[in-house]
């Protein structure tokens, strides 16, 4: 019972007044110690006079901590700031008492208010240890009350610079976090040994079993800004091994108004590993891009489709259209943006090669930006399946840019594929092929038609993290079909926020590419996939070569033969200068392919690809005979 009163009060906030009347009460009790102090801790000072001056002193306080405004902080969550904000206004009231004890003895040397020296630097002094002191026990009080039965957890905070010592502010400002520092690691030699806040800085090789089990040690905090990937692979690697719990503070940029909090330290994740820096984008134009604008997004439940749409509710559309085929996933966005309380957008089930359909909705809801995001994508499914994929990623681009045009939308943004490059296979032809549709439509009508091109997306509906952490929680093996099989990556956000500056940059014409920094080899991600789950490779999960599926690169490309690029005013984006276009006779070579029926011959389908596409070159496919 008194457990559930002390916790019922400990929710609440003190009033600043009551805080401030706290405050100069303690002050008036410092002024009685240093009194005793000064005589020896004994009562043979003039108590009358004493009893005079506790009013000036009490005001003077007031007015001291006023200035200062330390009576404003939350005491539960003293930091260090607070200490310097009385830290501040102690020395305010002390220099207000030297200034009211000089001018009373210059003008009547016996008057009550002649303060010794000695007694205000005693009361100054008193007044740090007291007030700081006292705000610090009440901090701690309270945080024993709100943790009470909470299983303390212990860690260390890798990085003893300032980054670490922001974190462990974070942490021990935090007064209802179950978190306790119990030490530093750095790999600053000249910091082991020293202490910080009496917590002493240890080296990453002191850090084995015999130390964990001593400092009880749950969990390491990561809290070095700009870390290398390898060598963050290198250090979960080895806390790993010892059965830790690794986590990692967030660059500075994505502190909340400059400040970290406990909630921003995440477990280190895949991304953190790949070896470049995050890609930001943030561009004001976007508001008044969008402002008021009716939005069509096609393949809207898909990964991409979704988080675009995601993206657009930050700002301030008139109506969003989603749609899909797939009405399971479909169903599942409509119900997050129900629950966000999103109301001005319509679900709704459709098939992007169903031309009568779109048109229908074209015409119902008259939007003016289309994001086209609907295909198919699963490389080995479409090799053995091209008329599927002629139908969706070519005849569905046709239907929505046709009808694009016809509506006079403002602009179409089409989200293509780095296979798209020289492709291999059937499914990066068929995006190139669109690519090559999309642009033969430029300047024609009011439409401007824009192509984003996407590496591989983490975490994407079919992609190779998921396969991967499920392979891991089945015991493995991980499955790669070739040791030195290499990718781009970037997160799904990054992905989205460049569809969004696209459309928003383009002028109609342009196929923008990212510069994704190096392409990772799928090998090395597995690797760190087991060592990121706390496991051992090869001991604890192995990695199986299952040999280049139909239609496979062992790498990608970004640029087509022939194209170069031209820099944007992001420097991460750039545009792709596409070779010149006989855009009658590709156009007629494509409109041809689209009539092709769902029973003509795989090999007739992809020969016409071939034709539309020369640089459309086979690899470890049966498609590779029509090459020869």
């Amino acid at each position: 019972m008194l457990k559930g009163f002390l916790q019922k009060i400990s929710n609440r906030y003190a009033s600043k007044w009551l805080v401030l009347l706290f405050d100069a009460s303690v002050v008036l009790v410092t002024f009685f110690f240093a009194y005793l102090i000064r005589f020896n801790f004994k009562l043979s000072f003039d108590f009358e006079v004493f009893i005079k001056q506790l009013p000036i002193v009490f005001i003077t306080a007031l007015i001291s901590f006023l200035l200062v405004g330390s009576h404003k902080g939350v005491v539960r969550f003293t930091g260090f700031k607070d200490v310097v904000n009385i830290i501040i206004g102690a020395n305010i009231l002390a220099t207000i008492l030297i200034s009211i004890t000089y001018i009373t003895r210059k003008l009547n040397s016996d008057s009550f208010f002649n303060l010794p020296g000695s007694i205000i630097y005693i009361h100054l002094l008193l007044n740090f240890l007291f007030l700081v002191g006292l705000k610090f026990t009440i901090k701690s009080l309270y945080r024993k009350i709100v943790t009470e039965g909470q299983i303390k957890t212990h860690v260390l905070i890798f990085g003893a610079g300032n980054s670490g010592m922001i974190t462990y502010d974070a942490i021990s400002g935090d007064a209802k976090s179950n978190l306790e520092v119990v030490g530093f690691i750095d790999d600053n030699q000249s910091k082991v040994g020293k202490k910080i806040n009496l917590l002493k800085v240890h080296s990453l090789k002191d850090i084995n079993e015999k130390f964990i089990q001593k400092l009880k040690v749950d969990e390491v905090i990561i809290s070095i800004q700009n870390i290398e990937a390898a060598r963050l692979l290198e250090i979960t690697g080895q806390l790993f091994a010892l059965k830790l719990k690794v986590k990692i503070v967030p660059p500075v940029q994505q502190w909340i108004d400059g400040d970290l909090s406990i909630g921003q330290i995440k477990e280190v994740k895949i991304e953190d590993l790949l070896g470049r820096e995050p890609i930001e984008i943030t561009n004001p134009i976007l508001v008044d891009e969008y402002q008021n604008q009716v939005i069509l997004v096609t393949g809207a439940a898909g990964s991409i489709g979704s988080e675009i749409a995601r993206k657009l509710t930050n700002y301030n559309f008139k109506k969003l259209i989603l749609v899909d085929i797939a009405e399971s996933y479909l169903y599942d966005i409509q119900q997050e943006f129900n629950q966000k309380g999103i109301t001005n957008f319509v679900a709704i089930v459709g098939d992007v090669r169903d031309k009568i359909r779109m048109n229908h909705i074209f015409n119902t809801h008259k939007p003016k930006i289309v994001f086209h995001a609907a295909a198919y994508k699963h490389v080995p499914l479409m090799e053995n399946n091209p008329y599927e994929a002629l139908s969706v990623n070519v005849n569905g681009t046709r239907n929505i840019a046709d009808l694009s045009v016809k509506h006079s939308i403002n602009k179409f943004v089409f989200i293509s594929t780095d296979k798209a490059v020289n492709p291999t296979n059937v499914m990066g032809a068929t995006k190139r092929i669109a690519e090559l549709y999309v642009n033969c439509l430029k300047g024609k009508g009011h439409t401007k038609f824009i192509t984003t091109r996407f590496g591989n997306v983490l975490g994407s509906n079919g992609s190779v993290i998921p396969l991967f952490k499920r392979q891991i929680e089945s015991g493995g093996p991980l499955t790669v079909t070739h040791p030195d099989i290499t990718r781009y990556f970037m997160t799904i956000s990054e992905a989205c926020q460049l569809v969004l500056e696209a459309a928003t940059m383009g002028n109609g014409g342009e196929i923008f590419v990212f510069d994704m920094g190096k392409s990772v080899k799928i090998y090395d991600l597995a690797v760190n996939m087991i060592i990121l789950s706390g496991l051992k490779f090869p001991e604890d999960i192995d990695i199986k070569i299952t040999g280049l599926r139909p239609g496979e690169k062992i790498y990608e490309e970004l640029l087509a033969d022939g194209e170069n690029t031209k820099p944007t005013y992001h420097e991460k984006i750039m545009i792709a200068k596409s070779k010149q276009l006989d855009i009658e006779t590709v156009e007629s070579k494509i409109i041809t392919l689209s009539s092709v029926s769902a029973t003509s011959q795989n090999l007739k389908i992809v020969s016409l690809m071939k034709d539309i596409v020369p640089e459309y070159v086979s690899n470890n496919s049966k498609f590779e005979v029509l090459d020869r």
